[in-house]
């Protein structure tokens, strides 16, 4: 189908970083974040498009969609790569992280979906690709606040498949395990975990699936778990 533009959206560290780097040899890619001097550096280094936009604002999500349209006019497939970490007691965490975990991974996932499918349901066709994390596939001790977001986001991916009645739109999921990102690094959380997989394991998996051409067989809904060894 030659080259054809991607949002990835959390694009300036970790997973979102990885997915960038691999789509930018071939395709148009622009990246969003929510700091200017990552998402300038990012673009630089790319050589892509870069959109200051935090999520957790309706408005800074649309507006960011609404400037990649205008620059490129169609959007082939978008990556909602963007969370904020969470890990800890319930009891011991602050009551402004929590906040800010359901404003991300909650309402932020919500408002980049509906604008990503007004846009994917205009044109016709594209691929919506939502990072959860297999945390959600079983309780996982000392996350539960983090958990909870990305299971909403879960909940989201299979009401939405099932609500696109067409295979030329494509809401997918991929479900990582644990990977050594900035997320925890942010909050100044450890990173605990000694089985793993890397960014760039991972990325592989959601490309494919943001490449799937609209005439590919029915998988709207599919989930990919990518499991670390451990379960």
């Amino acid at each position: 189908m030659g080259a054809r533009t991607f949002v990835v959206v959390g694009g300036t560290s970790g997973l979102g970083l990885a997915v960038a780097r691999l789509l930018v040899e071939e395709h148009r890619v622009a990246v969003l974040g929510d700091r200017p001097e990552e998402v300038a550096a990012v673009a630089g280094e790319l050589g892509c498009a870069g959109v200051v936009c935090d999520t957790s604002s309706y408005d800074q999500v649309r507006e960011a969609f609404a400037e990649v349209i205008d620059r490129y006019d169609t959007v082939d497939g978008v990556a909602a790569c963007a969370s904020v970490w969470a890990g800890g007691d319930l009891v011991d965490l602050p009551p402004e992280r929590i906040r800010r975990a359901v404003e991300v991974n909650a309402l932020g996932t919500t408002y980049v979906f509906r604008e990503a499918l007004q846009h994917l349901r205009r044109q016709g066709f594209g691929n919506l690709v939502y990072v959860g994390a297999m945390a959600v596939t079983r309780p996982r001790p000392g996350i539960p606040v983090y958990r909870a977001t990305k299971s909403y986001g879960q909940s989201l991916v299979e009401s939405l498949a099932e609500a696109q009645h067409s295979n030329q739109i494509k809401v997918m999921e991929v479900d990582p395990g644990p990977m050594p990102t900035r997320l925890q690094e942010r909050v100044g959380d450890e990173f605990l975990d000694h089985v793993y997989a890397l960014p760039e394991q991972v990325a592989p998996e959601v490309t494919r699936l943001l490449l799937l051409d609209p005439d590919d067989l029915y998988v709207s809904g599919e989930r990919v778990l990518r499991a670390d060894g451990r379960w």
